[in-house]
């Protein structure tokens, strides 16, 4: 009988175990596929992203080259109307020569201004034309900002914006240079941090400044999305002073830093890239006298 009890126990052991290797391979396989499917969906995130970035340029681009198809019609009426009356100048003076020299004169001077008018007219064409051909990509503005948020928040950045100081009116090529600083800045936090990165996005106005700030904390969120507990990794590492150096006096490269510290030099502006160690990353963008900044000089040259 103990005999039979002891191979009963040994053949349920065994079945057990298979059942648990079978679990276990089961448990793995799903596993795999759990972490392929969430790869994916990354992927089909950071790809809707990018179309839906897409998209508000073009919906940007298409505004734009609305209004300047609609300021070339517009002109265009114009020279044809003016192209008429030089015509009927002409005629007119063509008759009234043979009888009255001085309005032939009067009729040239008409003539002539008109055609000096009109061809003000076709040359402004001209230029719209070239800047229509120029801006093959979107121009766009700080308000398309709000836009963008929304964007990066869908792809899974938890983004919280403020704004203090009175706003003022930008040349439209700082506020493009902004405006992809902003960018660049908000798709490097999404990429090295993840999803679930916490960003913060700052707006300060001055009476003739301007400062963007971004902060993440992706370094911690990294931590997280592994499934560890970031305050625990903080305090299990120690910083040392040579740590903080580094993060303060290192120069962090690539070609978005560079793209992001060129476009706020051309403003007069101080770029700062600096990793948060522990942390995550922070940005700034300063502008001192962005007011009357043309890309050129920060001089008021209205006073």
């Amino acid at each position: 009988m103990d005999a039979w009890i002891a191979e009963n126990s040994m053949f349920l052991v065994i079945v057990l175990a298979d059942i648990a290797g079978v679990l276990l391979i089961i448990a793995l396989l799903l596993l795999i596929l759990w972490r392929l499917a969430r790869r994916g969906r990354g992927r089909e995130q950071g790809d809707r992203v990018d179309l839906e970035r897409e998209r508000i340029d073009l919906e940007l681009s298409l505004a734009e080259q609305t209004g300047r198809l609609r300021i070339i019609r517009e002109l265009h009426e114009v020279a044809v109307h003016d192209m008429s009356i030089i015509i009927s100048q002409a005629d007119g003076a063509k008759y009234a020569a043979e009888a009255d020299p001085t309005a032939a004169v009067r009729a040239a001077s008409v003539i002539a201004e008109a055609a000096r008018s009109t061809l003000a007219d076709l040359r402004r064409v001209m230029t719209l034309v070239r800047e229509g051909e120029a801006a093959v990509t979107t121009q766009p503005e700080l308000k398309s900002a709000r836009d963008l948020f929304r964007v990066m928040r869908e792809a899974g950045l938890e983004v919280d914006f403020s704004e203090t100081g009175t706003k003022f009116a930008l040349k439209p090529g700082a506020e493009l240079a902004i405006y992809r600083i902003l960018q660049e800045a908000l798709t490097n936090s999404l990429k090295h941090g993840g999803e679930g990165t916490q960003v913060s996005v700052a707006f300060t106005w001055t009476d003739e400044g301007f400062q963007a700030k971004i902060d993440d904390d992706g370094a911690r969120n990294a931590v997280r999305r592994s499934g560890g507990d970031p305050n625990e990794a903080s305090r299990q590492r120690a910083y040392d002073i040579d740590e903080d150096l580094r993060a303060l006096t290192d120069s962090v490269s690539g070609a978005g830093m560079t793209e992001m510290r060129e476009r706020t030099e051309l403003f007069g502006g101080v770029f700062s890239a600096i990793p948060l160690p522990g942390i995550g990353f922070s940005i700034t963008a300063s502008f001192p006298n962005l007011r009357y900044h043309n890309g050129i000089h920060g001089v008021n040259l209205e006073q």
